[in-house]
């Protein structure tokens, strides 16, 4: 798998090292970091109870909403799986938000964007 990590700007290293230390700090299966539209970030890891799943990615939107944020700028997901699911982010922030997708150890593997709800 190609290693995308080396082409970050430093904001999106950044993403990168919350999303790695929330996962890591949480035990989770996923973690995830997103920028909104004043620069600020927000980071979560996934949430897997009895009667709440949510993605490292939908808890990181609901943080942004919750705090006032009107939009995406960037998003990063570190996962074991290849799949992540940009819907919440896109019904958020809109289409074309970029979304790089990572392992656990933050090493980026592919780069995709939302889509409009």
């Amino acid at each position: 798998m190609t290693d995308l990590s080396a082409d970050l700007s430093a904001e999106d290293a950044k993403l990168v090292t919350l999303a790695r230390a929330t996962r890591a700090r949480a035990r989770a299966a996923e973690g995830a970091a997103v920028r909104d539209l004043d620069g600020r970030t927000y980071a979560a890891a996934s949430v897997d109870l009895p009667h709440l799943r949510l993605t490292g990615l939908e808890v990181c939107v609901a943080m942004a909403l919750s705090s006032g944020s009107t939009g995406l700028e960037a998003a990063v997901v570190l996962t074991d799986g290849d799949a992540v699911d940009v819907r919440a982010a896109g019904d958020f922030a809109g289409p074309d938000v970029p979304v790089l997708v990572g392992d656990p150890q933050g090493r980026i593997h592919s780069r995709s964007a939302t889509r409009a709800g």
